[in-house]
Parts: C-alpha cells; sequence; structure tokens
C-alpha cells in the first residue's frame, strides 16, 4: 500500500469541490458557459448526499434537457416534448418508494407542456420538477418561447417580442405557486458560487419534501443561453442579471405549503 503523505492530507482537507460520482465522466456537449451542466452537478451532488442514487428516477423530455441521460448515472426515461410531468405521475403512483424528478425546460414546460406541468402541480403529485427557464429555445434553434421577455429578440422574432401581438411572458412559477398542490415552489439560479449553493439547497428542500408526501415541490433555475442570446457566456450572465431578474425575481415564492409575502 502507497504512503500516505503529509501532502496528501493537506490537500484532502483543502479540497471544497469535486465532481460527483453519479456524473458518468462523458464530456458534456452543452455550449460552454450554459448553465445545464451547473445544474447537472448539483442535482448529482444532492442525490449524492443524500444516498438515493438507487431510488432515483429521473425524466428528460425534449430539448436540451433530453442530454441529462447522457451525464448522470441513474434510472432516466425519455418523455415525449412536454409530458414529462404526466410520466412522472405515472411513474411515482407505480412505485410512490421511489425519488421521481423531471428535467424540463421553458420551451418544453411552459409551452407545450404547459396542461401537464398546472394539473399534475394541481393534483399534488408528489414528484419534484425542476424547470430551466433561458427564455428561449435553445435546442431547436432559438426561437422564442413563452418566457422570452418583451423586446427581447430570438429567431421568430427578430426585432424582438412585441406584446401587442405576440402576448405577454408568462410567469409560470407564480402561477404554479397559486395552486394548492404545491408544497414548495422557488426561483433560483447558477451563475455564482453563492448562487450555485443556495440553489443546491432547495434541490435538496424538494427532495426532502418528496420523502415525506407533501406533493409537488417546483424549482425553477433561471440560466442563460448564450448561444441562443448570441453572447459570449460572461455578457450573457451580465445580461441574466440586468433583464431576466427583474422580471424573474430569485427567492422563495411557497414554502410549507404557504405563499411567501415579498
Amino acid at each position: 500500500m502507497a504512503e500516505i503523505t503529509l501532502k496528501d492530507i493537506i490537500k484532502e482537507e483543502n479540497l471544497v469541490y469535486k465532481r460527483s460520482e453519479i456524473m458518468t465522466g462523458k464530456t458534456l456537449s452543452y455550449c460552454p458557459g450554459c448553465g445545464h451542466g451547473t445544474a447537472h452537478q448539483i442535482i448529482a451532488h444532492t442525490i449524492q448526499d443524500m444516498g438515493i442514487q438507487e431510488q432515483t428516477i429521473g425524466i428528460s423530455p425534449v430539448g436540451c434537457s433530453v442530454l441529462m441521460y447522457d451525464f448522470l448515472d441513474l434510472d432516466i426515461q425519455q418523455a415525449a416534448h412536454g409530458r414529462a410531468p404526466a410520466l412522472a405521475t405515472a411513474i411515482k403512483r407505480v412505485m410512490p418508494e421511489k425519488f421521481v424528478f423531471t428535467y424540463q425546460g421553458d420551451g418544453d414546460l411552459a409551452a407545450i407542456g404547459t396542461a401537464e406541468t398546472i394539473h399534475a402541480c394541481n393534483r399534488g403529485e408528489n414528484i419534484t420538477i425542476i424547470f430551466i427557464n433561458n427564455g428561449i429555445y435553445g435546442m431547436t434553434g432559438g426561437q422564442m418561447a413563452p418566457t422570452t421577455l418583451e423586446g427581447m429578440p430570438t429567431a421568430t422574432c427578430p426585432y424582438g417580442r412585441d406584446t401587442s401581438i405576440m402576448g405577454n411572458p408568462l410567469k409560470i412559477t407564480e402561477l404554479l405557486a397559486l395552486l394548492p398542490g404545491t408544497y414548495y415552489v422557488t426561483r433560483q439560479s447558477v451563475h455564482t458560487p453563492r448562487a450555485v449553493r443556495q440553489t443546491k439547497k432547495a434541490i435538496r428542500t424538494a427532495f426532502e419534501n418528496q420523502k415525506l408526501n407533501r406533493g409537488v415541490s417546483f424549482v425553477e433555475i433561471v440560466s442563460n443561453c448564450n448561444s441562443g442570446w448570441k453572447l459570449p457566456p460572461v455578457k450573457a450572465n451580465e445580461w441574466m442579471v440586468e433583464n431576466m431578474f427583474p422580471f424573474y425575481p430569485i427567492g422563495d415564492m411557497k414554502v410549507d405549503g404557504k405563499i411567501v409575502n415579498k
């Protein structure tokens, strides 16, 4: 057996971060600077910390989120576009002892999947929903999404979203917080170390709530799409803080089944 030196001990004691063992080790294929990779790592660390890898089932639908099964060593089922909450409902009802979560983008959850999302939340299904909101359809070419901000340009509204003909951005998370079946609803981000810590705490809370059979826990993560926004990663994060956060403010909206008054 190799001798453990003082240098090895000091190195281990000063280690503050390492890749989760639940990550497969496959190189992430997301655009450089994208928040999806960070969100994956947070989910992996949370599941590892809780010791529930064998008891967890993830649902990934269509969009960038579908790549999740390449990167997390979990049982993961793909769903048709927008139907992840319906599939999660079925799996959780058949195997109530499992931890079941969906991982969905805004084009999926708040557009084609609006009905499945709202009705699963209204019924209070005992699942966790993780929602990545970057205000655009990322994988399919940068089209306008329900969450695209007013005046924000996309491939299908190159001069910016005109609310007089395209409607208003949808604050789906605020809407879901009003439903009786949601127990915990929060909006977080992953653009700074502090934000990552807060998001990890939120996802841990969501899984703990599921263990106690408390209904839907919904975690929105406001993220960037630097390729869709046509910005380098640092500028994309700055734009997100300046433009996304005022419309989609960070923080808890519902805790222990009660609306948080801000």
